[in-house]
């Protein structure tokens, strides 16, 4: 419990974060679509017998890197790119993960996350890349929001638009693969969109936005695992469902104090 403790916090901070900007930029389907495509680094790493966050966050960061690409040199929209993209890499985690022969529990401990089983390595692995993301996010913090605002504007202002989005794309692929093992390849990406949510519902300045985002966050993980530990329910499913009925509780308790 004081591993998942932990991993838990961090993950919170680092979800929460980025996901005020997946909100303001629409990304959630690209974060989803990273978090499914993720499966093929998982079943490379569980059949070369290495790590398999860290191969899922080099896979993920590829893929992240593709789909950055095609969305600018073709003529195809985004939600298409990132639908062949993680539709391509679920299949191809499916046949490899197939070559395995007998049980798999480190494949459904991926799938549908397992937070109480997650070692002091993964924990070691998601406070270095964690720290990445977040000090890129803090250093960049104004120019990714002048960007998810005005684009045409940012360029305007001599802003490398590309560079920051790239990095951006590389850094949401980074954190998702950080919380599949506590939450699950089907259900990381909701931590993303509902703290962020949440806080849009009750913040006035962008400032408060990010600082909201990750309180809430931080509630919907830890009172997540609470109800889990003394219901003996699944981790994962009960945060995000403690997410959403936050979400509720603050969308009408808010229509109820206008009206």
């Amino acid at each position: 419990m004081q591993r998942a403790v932990v991993g838990g916090i961090i993950l919170g901070l680092i979800l929460a974060f980025m996901g005020v900007f997946v909100v303001l930029r629409h990304m959630a389907f690209f974060g989803d679509g990273i978090a499914h495509a993720s499966l093929a680094g998982i079943a490379i790493g569980v059949l070369a017998a290495a790590n398999p966050i860290i191969i899922a966050i080099f896979y993920s960061v590829i893929i992240a890197i593709i789909i950055f690409y095609l969305e600018r040199k073709t003529k195809l929209s985004s939600d298409v790119v990132i639908g062949i993209m993680f539709t391509a890499s679920m299949a191809l985690g499916v046949i490899l993960m197939s070559l395995k022969t007998g049980y798999q529990p480190e494949l459904i401990s991926y799938l549908f996350g397992n937070i109480l089983s997650i070692q002091t390595s993964e924990l070691i692995i998601m406070a270095v890349f964690g720290i990445a993301v977040i000090a890129y996010l803090l250093i960049f913090y104004r120019q990714i929001a002048f960007i998810a605002f005005d684009e045409e504007g940012a360029k305007v202002n001599g802003i490398n638009t590309h560079v920051l989005t790239l990095i951006l794309y590389i850094a949401l692929a980074i954190a998702i693969v950080l919380g599949v093992k506590i939450l699950g390849i089907i259900l990381v990406s909701a931590l993303l969109i509902i703290p962020a949510s949440i806080a849009k519902l009750v913040s006035k300045s962008f400032r408060n936005l990010i600082i909201m985002s990750i309180i809430f966050s931080e509630i919907t993980v830890l009172g997540g695992m609470a109800f889990s530990y003394y219901l003996d329910l699944p981790t994962g499913a009960v945060i995000i469902l403690f997410g959403t009925l936050l979400f509720f509780i603050m969308l009408f308790g808010k229509k109820l104090i206008r009206a």
